[in-house]
Order: structure tokens, then C-alpha cells, then sequence
């Protein structure tokens, strides 16, 4: 079957998967379709994405095939905490960016950045910077449901969605959960980098690494704010923000340029 309609048929269950997160509340039949359905989107995105990321020789790491890959971990790690926490509402954010991702993807042609070299060190480095990026990026998404759901119940007059989320206090521990789980992921990602990062300027590599680091900063601080004077809330919410926007400039910021403005790799 053609990558195209396999893209498509991920874009449309992940829509779907939207609609039925959102009116979950209405009925059974929708709460098990918000549960379920999601899965078939996974494993749609996860044949399309095989079939562009898995190339002859290598890796491709091209700009929207990346972002796609990376889109589907996030939906992963989303399912799969979801069967033990309260977190599928995320989902009425990550799946559209997902569709939009896979739609980019399909849409808008990028010559393919294979890497043919690789080895232990780069493969733990890559898995692990994928894995960081997802969790955190979930963190981000649930920072920014803690801002909506904190403003309307100070306000008081909560909307039906508001109502719909866990209390605030479990939404918070749950924020910082996924920045700590996110973390461990990024520390691992720098030590590893630095072991296969032979010529940190050659490889464009140096403000990924110095953006990366700072981001990493970010978050062990908040970690340690948390822990030391109990930082919750608005702090928490724009220490977070802050920290997810440079990693996100760190991991797409480059390739952006390079691959899109520059056109090179």
C-alpha cells in the first residue's frame, strides 16, 4: 500500500481520535473510541513513518520526517502513560499536531538526509534525545492545560472542559513527573553526545549542544525550585514553557534553517 494513503489514513484516525477525546464525557461509546482509536492512528503513523525514516544504508533525518517520527513517540508515550494516569486529554492537542506533522511530511518534499554512519554511543544518543523531547514535549502540553485550568478556576467559572481534567493538584505532580522522566532522557542524551561528537563545529552541532544544555539547566532548576521552595503553579508553568521552547530550538531551530533556507544539510 502506498505511503500516501497510509499518511492519510493516519491523519484521519488521528482527527477522529480528537473528536472522540473531546466528546468522551457524552457517552461510553465515545470513551472507548477515545481509548482505542488513538492506537489504530499510532500504528498507521508508525507504517508511514517506517517506510521514510528507514532508508537503504541509513537513517533519514530530513526536517518533516523528523518532526514526524518524533510526533509519533510523543503520541506513543502519551498511550502508554495514559493507561495508568489520568492524561488522555493531552490528546486533544497532540493528535492534530500529529496529523499536521504527517500532512507536512507528505506534502511538502525535502531531499532525504541519510545517515550512514552511525554506532552504539550515537544510536543510545538519538533514541535518547527522541525520548526527551517527547516526554518533555508532553510536559509542555500539560503545563499549558495547568494555565487554562488554573485561570478558570480562579476566575470561577470553570468551563466544561476544566471540569473535565484531574483536580489541579494532581495535574501538577503530574507536570513535574514527566519533567524529571524527560530529564533523565536529556542528561543521558548530552553525556552520549559528547562521546560520538567528534568536531562539534563541523557537524553544526555546537549551539544544538549549547541550547540543549540550557534548556537542561532550565528544567534542573525547576526540579530543584520544586523540591526546595515548592514551586507550583504560574512559576512552574513559564519555567516549563521556557525550557521546551529552547529545546524545541535546539532540536528544529538548525534544521529549519539549514534544510528549508539554506538547503543544505
Amino acid at each position: 500500500m502506498q505511503a500516501s494513503v497510509i499518511g492519510s489514513l493516519a491523519i484521519s484516525a488521528y482527527l477522529l481520535s480528537t473528536f472522540f477525546t473531546i466528546k468522551e464525557q457524552q457517552s461510553k461509546g465515545y470513551l472507548l473510541l477515545s481509548r482505542y482509536f488513538p492506537w489504530l492512528a499510532a500504528a498507521a503513523h508508525g507504517y508511514y513513518s517506517s517506510a521514510g525514516f528507514l532508508r537503504p544504508g541509513g537513517f533519514n533525518f530530513s526536517l518533516f520526517n523528523t518532526a514526524s517520527l518524533i510526533s509519533l513517540i510523543v503520541v506513543l508515550l502519551l498511550l502508554i502513560a495514559a493507561i495508568g494516569k489520568p492524561v488522555r486529554k493531552l490528546g486533544i492537542i497532540l493528535y492534530p499536531i500529529a496529523a499536521l506533522m504527517v500532512l507536512l511530511d507528505l506534502t511538502i518534499p525535502i531531499e532525504a538526509r541519510v545517515l550512514r554512519q552511525h554506532s552504539l554511543p550515537m544510536d543510545i544518543h538519538i533514541m535518547a534525545s527522541i525520548i526527551a523531547f517527547g516526554l518533555l514535549n508532553i510536559a509542555a502540553i500539560q503545563a499549558i492545560l495547568l494555565a487554562i485550568q488554573d485561570r478558570q478556576l480562579r476566575n470561577h467559572h470553570p468551563h466544561r472542559f476544566a471540569l473535565s481534567l484531574p483536580p489541579l493538584q494532581t495535574m501538577e505532580s503530574l507536570l513535574f513527573q514527566m519533567i524529571a522522566a524527560g530529564l533523565f532522557f536529556l542528561t543521558i542524551s548530552l553525556v552520549s553526545g559528547f562521546v560520538f561528537i567528534e568536531d562539534l563545529f563541523a557537524q553544526h552541532l555546537v549551539h544544538k549542544t549549547v541550547l540543549a544544555i540550557i534548556a537542561w539547566v532550565i528544567f534542573t532548576g525547576l526540579l530543584l525550585g520544586r523540591l526546595r521552595f515548592g514551586w507550583r503553579g504560574q512559576t512552574a508553568i513559564r519555567w516549563t514553557m521556557a525550557g521546551f521552547i529552547i529545546l524545541l530550538l535546539a532540536y528544529f531551530g538548525s534544521k529549519l534553517v539549514l534544510e528549508l533556507i539554506l538547503d543544505r544539510a
